[in-house]
C-alpha cells in the first residue's frame, strides 16, 4: 500500500508527495481515506498560512471533514472491525483537563485536531484515528456524506447553542456551508421559519431549494428596515457587519451565535441594544458529542448533506479544490477523493 499525501509548505506552495505507511497505536484504527470536504479553513492556510495563532511552520496536510474504511487495527481496539465505512471526528483530546472531565472536550487546549499546525491532516491515502473517534457509517450513506458529517456537527453545535426549538424564527448570515447545514438543521428542529442572507445569488438559490423560507440578498436588500424578529441568530459568514445587523433583528431575550471567524480578532457589536433586550451572545468552537446525531439526521433524510457537494477532485488535484470557492463562489463545497 502507498501513502499519497498532499502537503503544504507555504501559501500557494502544495505538493502531492509519498509519505511512509502510518502505523495505528493502541486503541487506534488505520483508514483509507475515500472522501474529504475542503473547509474554508483549509482554504484559509492555503491563502494566508495561518489562521489566528495557528501558524504553518513546517510542512502540513490539510483536510479535516473525512471518511474512509478502516484496514488496520491497532492494539487493543474492541469499537470496530477491518471493513467498516467510517466518518471521522478530526480532533482528539486529551480526556484529562478540566474541560474534557466538565464534557466540553472541544474547548481542550491539547486537543489534537486533523490540519491544525502542527497534526496532519486527511488529504492523504491513510490516516490512524483514536477507534472512539471513528464512527460507524450506515450503508444508505456515502463516503462524500460521511465526510460531511464534520460540517454538519458544526451546525448541529450552533443550533444547539442557540437553543432552537419547535416554532423558532432563526436568522441565518451566511449561506457558506456551514450556513447551509445549520439551516437544514434548524428546520429539523422544529423551526417554522428560517432566514438566510448572502451576497452570492447561486447560493441563495441552493438555500432555497434546500428549504429556506426566506434568501435575503443583502447587496440589494440591506437587513436594516427588514422588519424581521428572530428568535435565534446563528451568523456564519464572519463579517462583523453582519454579525451587528443580525443582533438588531433579535426579538427581546433572543439568542446569537458567533460561528463564522472573521479575519479580526475584535469586532463592534450594538452592545446597549444588547443590554436593553437582554439579548444572549456568545461563541461556538467547533463541537462536542454530536457525530451520532450528524449520521442520524443525514441517515433519516431529515438533512441532505450532499446538496452542499459541488465538485469531485482527486488527490492530485487538491490544489485546484482549495482554489475552486474563490474562483467560483458558486462552488459551495468541494470534496477530494483521494482513491479516485
Amino acid at each position: 500500500m502507498n501513502n499519497q499525501a498532499v502537503v503544504m509548505y507555504a501559501p500557494h506552495d502544495v505538493r502531492l508527495e509519498e509519505r511512509p505507511m502510518p502505523e495505528p497505536g493502541p486503541k487506534e484504527v488505520l483508514v483509507e481515506i475515500r472522501s474529504v470536504g475542503v473547509c474554508g479553513s483549509d482554504i484559509h492556510y492555503y491563502e494566508h498560512g495561518r489562521i489566528g495563532s495557528h501558524v504553518v511552520e513546517k510542512p502540513l496536510v490539510l483536510g479535516h471533514e473525512s471518511s474512509g474504511v478502516i484496514v488496520g487495527l491497532g492494539e487493543g481496539v474492541t469499537k470496530h472491525e477491518i471493513g467498516e465505512r467510517v466518518a471521522l471526528e478530526p480532533g482528539v483530546p486529551d480526556g484529562t483537563c478540566r474541560e474534557c472531565r466538565a464534557g466540553r472536550y472541544n474547548l481542550c487546549p491539547n486537543v489534537r485536531f486533523f490540519a491544525t499546525p502542527p497534526i496532519d491532516g486527511a488529504f492523504a491515502s491513510y490516516v490512524t484515528i483514536h477507534e472512539d473517534f471513528a464512527f460507524r457509517l450506515p450503508d444508505s450513506l456515502s463516503d462524500d456524506a460521511g465526510a460531511l458529517m464534520e460540517p454538519l456537527s458544526v451546525g448541529i453545535w450552533a443550533c444547539r447553542k442557540a437553543g432552537v426549538e419547535a416554532g423558532d424564527h432563526v436568522l441565518i448570515t451566511g449561506a457558506g456551508p456551514i450556513g447551509l447545514l445549520a439551516m437544514q438543521v434548524a428546520l429539523a428542529n422544529g423551526a417554522t421559519e428560517v432566514t438566510i442572507t448572502d451576497v452570492v445569488p447561486e447560493r441563495l438559490e441552493l438555500a432555497k431549494k434546500t428549504g429556506a423560507t426566506r434568501a435575503i440578498n443583502v447587496s440589494d436588500e440591506p437587513l436594516a428596515g427588514s422588519g424581521l424578529e428572530a428568535d435565534a441568530l446563528i451568523e456564519c459568514s464572519g463579517n462583523e457587519r453582519a454579525l451587528a445587523g443580525g443582533i438588531r433583528c433579535l426579538r427581546p431575550a433572543g439568542t446569537a451565535v458567533v460561528v463564522g471567524m472573521g479575519p479580526g480578532e475584535e469586532a463592534t457589536v450594538p452592545l446597549a441594544l444588547i443590554q436593553n433586550r437582554e439579548i444572549w451572545l456568545t461563541g461556538t468552537f467547533r463541537y462536542a458529542n454530536t457525530y451520532p446525531a450528524a449520521i442520524e439526521l443525514a441517515a433519516t433524510g431529515r438533512v441532505d448533506v450532499e446538496a452542499i457537494v459541488t465538485g469531485h477532485y482527486g488527490l492530485a488535484e487538491t490544489e485546484a479544490a482549495l482554489q475552486a470557492p474563490r474562483r467560483d463562489p458558486a462552488n459551495v463545497k468541494p470534496v477530494v477523493r483521494p482513491g479516485a
